[in-house]
């Protein structure tokens, strides 16, 4: 007997060819979407896209379930030329539940498409996220390209076979909406599926029920007839420079930099901290890299951890301590002792939202007062500030670089942007980094604690335990001339002056200032520090291709500053400075070169738009011209 086969019939979808597209996936925090937004990140960067992510993490640690303060969101913004940012308006919106629809809309471009989970539409949910009637019925969303999908149906469906409970089964409705996105852009899903495999290797069943939900989701967009509007993206690839790449945030190239800084130096490392969001990652990135020359210790406070570091640092190793603002605080009487005994000391700090508490998974950039005037005495540290993520690594060598060389605590400033966001990086060929090895006093017969080297100012580095180079050192004063303590009014004020010669000197082992995009002189130049410097990139591109004379010059060296700064800003009739505070780094910049700048400033928790800095840009543009 035959049978008739009856094929399939999969629907025809328009295809849409787009250079640069920004998707944010929304939802409960117990939703998955940060691992769905890692997934699907992965398989982007190895489609060949350039890409920058955004994890938008909700302050609270488990929050109830629909409630719109327990949002969890990931956005990423990816494309065929370079990305420096995770965009603005958003093109793409997945929102899992009424919570994070009300939460999400206002940044989705009119026309965009939303892809609502229906299944958790229900009126306990709407009640939570103060809806007084649905918005998938009422019209509200007319505005947009709606894909409303009963996904929790979808998922049951899908993982029926598996046997799990009815919650169990739930959890994978992530991975059922990653394979419809996937499916939506052309991704391949082949590493999302090893890497389930791997993550769940001791549960089986879970790993194949989560594959079980992914390709259910791919093959709903292949066969499922899709409302008018809806088309697969086509991103091309982007043109990138030869070499190994793999995606890194920042907190990963933090603590890859300090490691390949020991190898530079030569030298061990101690890394003492205690937990604070958004800082903790960088304990456990290095926790999990004793094949390198690191140990690490969780104190039991900010305090004992600065201080073991520094007790670090007077063994001989090179301690390292990290936290962010309201840990930093607490850490400031260690680190003026530091600078006091002159020991190297490398202090990270992944910037928040503050005051005190404040906001613990935001972003802000308000520690720049903290970092350069933030302890007693006169006391100054150097201070230098990563740009992007990737950007992270080389300031983190730099970081121990500084402070082996010059004996003193270095400030690395960092925030919860760089440090969750995530960007392709070109792997370095390991010869091409430069050997700073670390000279510790060798000489018994010559040794004095007080002996300089006449060049960088750098007190001696004697390991307390060799023979003949027992010495003290301590938080009193101490003589120019021998080390041991002294009162003498005229001694302290030559060792305070010292001091500050010395961060001083630094200026001349820095490179100078250049410009990151523009020409070196004309009307204006944005001026910035820090994680500012995508959304500044993109603003000040835009406007040049809009025939507008305008440059952008992002500095990474904040104390001391390149000794050209001032004369290259005195190059343009403008200074726009944009900062995620209320204005801190413009205040130094006025007193030092004694330039009328104009600050931008945002305190949200949320970085910069593109087209924050470029309205603010053709506004300043205006004002110039009207004085022309």
């Amino acid at each position: 007997m035959q049978t008739e086969t009856k094929q399939i019939e999969v629907p025809q979808v328009e295809e849409k060819e787009v250079r640069g597209i920004v998707v944010r996936f929304a939802g409960d925090s117990g939703d998955g979407m940060q691992l769905t937004g890692t997934n699907f990140t992965q398989a982007t960067a190895l489609h060949g896209n350039d890409l920058s992510t955004f994890p938008d993490f909700p302050a609270e640690i488990r929050a109830p379930i629909g409630a719109t303060f327990g949002v969890s969101a990931f956005q990423i913004f990816f494309g065929a030329e370079d990305v420096t940012t995770a965009g603005d308006d958003v093109d793409v919106l997945v929102a899992m539940n009424p919570a994070a629809l009300t939460t999400n809309l206002h940044m989705i471009l009119e026309g965009g498409l939303l892809i609502v989970d229906s299944g958790a539409f229900t009126d306990k949910n709407l009640a939570k996220a103060k809806y007084e009637s649905n918005p998938l019925e009422d019209g509200s969303l007319n505005g947009y390209r709606l894909l409303s999908i009963n996904i929790h149906k979808q998922v049951l469906e899908a993982v029926a076979p598996f046997g799990l409970s009815h919650k169990e089964a739930l959890r994978s409705k992530n991975m059922w909406t990653l394979g419809l996105v996937m499916w939506l852009f052309d991704r391949d899903r082949s590493a999302t599926i090893t890497g389930l495999r791997s993550k769940f290797v001791k549960n089986p069943v879970v790993a194949e029920a989560n594959i079980a939900a992914l390709n259910a989701g791919h093959a709903y967009g292949e066969t499922a007839e899709l409302p008018v509007g809806i088309h697969v993206y086509k991103v091309p690839k982007a043109e990138v420079e030869p070499g190994y790449y793999r995606n890194i945030t920042g907190t990963q190239a933090l603590a890859w930099g300090l490691l390949a800084g020991s190898e530079q130096a030569e030298i061990d490392l101690l890394f003492a901290s205690y937990p604070i969001t958004p800082a903790s990652g960088l304990l456990h990135e290095l926790a999990s890299r004793k094949d390198f020359r690191v140990n690490t210790f969780q104190a039991e406070d900010e305090i004992a951890a600065v201080c073991a570091a520094i007790g670090a640092s007077f063994a001989g190793s090179l301690g390292i301590t990290s936290s962010a603002g309201p840990g930093i605080a607490l850490k400031a009487e260690g680190i003026a002792l530091a600078a006091a005994t002159e020991l190297p000391l490398v202090v990270v700090n992944t910037q928040r939202g503050g005051p005190s508490t404040g906001l613990p998974t935001k972003t802000e950039q308000s520690d720049f007062n903290m970092a350069l005037f933030g302890r007693h005495g006169d006391t100054p540290i150097p201070v230098i500030a990563a740009s992007t993520s990737a950007d992270c690594f080389w300031m983190a060598i730099e970081a121990v670089r500084l402070a082996t060389k010059y004996m003193t605590p270095v400030m690395l400033l960092s925030d919860g942007y760089l440090a969750n966001a995530s960007e392709p990086w070109k792997i370095p060929q390991v010869d091409s980094l430069a050997s700073f090895k670390v000279e510790y006093s060798d000489d018994p017969q010559e040794f004095r604690p007080s002996i300089r080297n006449e060049k960088t100012k750098a007190r001696v580095w004697a390991k307390p335990g060799t023979p003949g180079m027992e010495h003290r050192i301590g938080g009193i004063e101490r003589s120019f001339e021998t080390g041991d303590i002294s009162y003498d009014p005229e001694n302290h004020q030559k060792m305070t002056e010292l001091r500050k010669l010395k961060v001083e000197n630094i200026s001349s082992d820095i490179p100078l200032q250049e410009v990151s995009y523009g020409r070196d002189s004309g009307k204006l130049a944005v001026l910035g520090w820090g994680s500012t410097f995508g959304a500044i990139h993109q603003a000040v591109k835009r406007a040049v291709s809009e025939g507008l004379e305008v440059s952008h010059i992002q500095v990474q060296y904040l104390s001391p500053m390149p000794r050209n700064l001032g004369e290259l800003l005195s190059n343009f009739e403008a200074i726009l400075i944009p900062e995620m505070n209320t204005g801190q780094f413009i205040r130094m910049v006025r007193s030092e070169f004694l330039l009328d700048a104009e600050s931008l400033t945002k305190v949200s928790g949320q970085p910069f738009k593109i087209s924050e800095i470029v309205d603010a840009i053709q506004r300043k543009y205006k004002d110039l011209e009207k004085r022309a």
